[in-house]
């Protein structure tokens, strides 16, 4: 039987096919249109997809990683060809080694080079990141296998539409394939019996959660054990809150408060449930001095930290109904839990001393971020571009679950993600108010999308903590001395700046001045408030003094 072929100018164009598949698969798509994905913009529209224009291609990347944080779901990001793709590179190195499963479709030049084009698949390839390239026939196929790929392997992979195939009419297209599902690893019978005999003995249990166990979703069973146990529970940035307990420490590692940290260098067992136990999560090999047991649990074949005294390759959700089913008839003999009631009731966190400035009249950070906490609903999504800052409010601040705190940039060490971020953030969480904390230099990073989130977003809070400076070199090297300089800069007004492109803004220089948060929250007011809040560059974060003296050990060794 033979194949009938409709005639050219009634089968659709290539990009038409990938738009297909997109506003199948996608729920937004986030891009800047250039001439190698004119077609494909064109088509969403037509379709009534959700397309949202950011200011620049690094900034649509964030809008898209800020939605998968919010929601755990693949989302789409669109740039041209060239310097439309290059732009995109710093956000697509982030989500590559963040895990950060999206499609990213882009133009590409044509299939004969031309002098001006560059290798864009090299160019992926060097990150870790696939690019299918499509063609007449396997445009559908190559679409939807993107999205397979990002949402089994966690991870962004490009769509790549040659320029010269983009509006020319598709071939029959190839069928959808099916791609391999990933292999549940079981734990060994006898290494869950160890593990369960090793925390049965334990007096002071510590179960640290990462975000392999968020991913597995495992939450009953991992709180079950440590109920059992009578363990408290600390987590990972990336699973903050995760197990929903009143026995939860907080953030294991550079942002957990000293009181908490205090506590944690007590516990004798722990078991580490899907967090790396990298060098920011461990305090540069502080948080764990009294542990004779540190249990890792992850799909590494290998422990990710030397400490690791045994390791168990397993899927977490696995391995936590195996533990949870050997600990059914387990009696707690630690007390740990009725020996430390300021746990459960929060204050274990408060800060030891709460200045409201320093000896300049500026505004305490630390101080910043807890009246932040008392003054924010609890249904927000916090979203935290990277500098000194980003901290505070880790510390300080409540998250209602795992999304609702969000650090992007943190894996790759960068800062400039906040604005096009928190777009993302509010677009997949419009039930939460979304607030964004950045950096004046970070913020300026980022300024041209201050205007989609004033665009796009109905309500949103902004709080820029200003102090004038790159206040992470400034700490780490001026008191090494490095001239600081290259650090320093005018005091910009965001307020003024941000009243520019609509949104209204307030200079803050007193903590009293925060209670417009109130006002605004609670009015039937919309659009952006930004806070331009002028803060201290002499109080110095805990988790940079710790990275400065670890530096000066390392240096010393040598």
């Amino acid at each position: 039987m033979s194949t009938v072929t409709a005639p050219a100018h009634e089968r659709p164009l290539v990009s038409h096919v990938v738009a297909d598949v997109i506003a199948e698969r996608s729920e937004v798509t986030f891009g800047i249109m250039g001439n190698g994905n004119a077609f494909l913009v064109g088509r969403l529209i037509d379709l009534g997809h959700r397309y949202v224009k950011a200011r620049h291609e690094a900034g649509a990347m964030s809008m898209s990683q800020g939605f998968y944080l919010s929601t755990g779901r693949v989302s789409t990001t669109t740039t041209t060809y060239g310097p439309g793709y290059t732009n995109t590179l710093t956000v697509l190195a982030e989500a590559a080694l963040a895990k950060t499963p999206m499609v990213l479709v882009v133009g590409a030049g044509p299939r004969t080079p031309r002098a001006f084009d560059i290798d864009q698949t090299a160019v992926a390839t060097a990150m870790g990141v696939t690019t299918l390239t499509v063609d007449e026939s396997n445009a559908a196929r190559l679409t939807h296998e993107a999205y397979d790929l990002a949402a089994r392997d966690l991870k962004p992979v490009i769509v790549s539409i040659p320029y010269d195939i983009a509006e020319i009419p598709a071939a029959s297209q190839q069928p959808r394939g099916e791609i391999e599902p990933k292999v549940t690893v079981r734990p060994d019978a006898g290494d869950v019996a160890r593990a369960a005999e090793l925390l049965r003995g334990a007096q002071r249990p510590l179960i640290i959660t990462g975000r392999g166990a968020l991913l597995a979703d495992s939450r009953d069973e991992v709180k079950s054990v440590g109920d059992k146990l009578n363990a408290l529970f600390a987590s990972s940035v990336m699973a903050r809150n995760y197990v929903g307990s009143d026995w939860d420490l907080g953030i294991a590692g550079g942002f957990a408060t000293i009181g908490a940290v205090e506590l944690m260098r007590q516990a004798d067992v722990v078991l580490v449930l899907g967090a790396s136990m990298n060098l920011f999560q461990m305090r540069y090999g502080t948080l764990l001095p009294g542990a004779r047991e540190i249990i890792q649990v992850n799909l590494e074949e290998q422990p990710t930290h030397p400490d690791v005294t045994f390791h168990i390759r397993s899927d977490i959700a696995e391995f936590a109904r195996s533990l949870d089913s050997h600990l059914v008839d387990h009696h707690a003999n630690s007390d740990w839990r009725s020996e430390h009631p300021e746990v459960a009731d929060q204050s274990i966190h408060r800060p030891l001393e709460l200045k409201k400035t320093d000896s300049v009249g500026r505004i305490n950070p630390r101080a910043l971020a807890w009246r932040l906490n008392e003054l924010l609903p609890s249904e927000r999504t916090i979203v935290q571009d990277g500098g000194h800052f980003l901290g505070w409010l880790a510390m300080y601040a409540d998250s209602p679950d795992p999304h609702g705190l969000q650090h992007p940039g943190l894996t790759f060490h960068g800062i400039g993600f906040g604005f096009p971020t928190a777009v993302g953030a509010a677009l997949a969480r419009p039930d939460r108010l979304t607030v964004l904390t950045c950096g004046d230099g970070g913020g300026m990073m980022t300024l041209p999308d201050l205007e989609t989130l004033v665009r796009e977003v109905p309500k949103s809070i902004v709080v820029v903590f200003n102090d004038s400076a790159y206040g992470m070199e400034i700490h780490q090297y001026h008191q090494r001395g490095i001239d600081e300089e290259p650090m320093v800069f005018s005091n910009v007004d965001f307020a003024g700046i941000s009243a520019a492109v609509g949104a209204r803004g307030v200079r803050v220089t007193e903590l009293e001045q925060l209670d417009v948060i109130t006002e605004f929250v609670t009015s039937d007011a919309s659009g952006t408030l930004l806070l331009d809040v002028q803060i201290s560059p002499e109080i110095i974060a805990e988790y940079v003094v710790e990275k400065v003296e670890y530096e000066e050990r390392l240096k010393a060794s040598h």
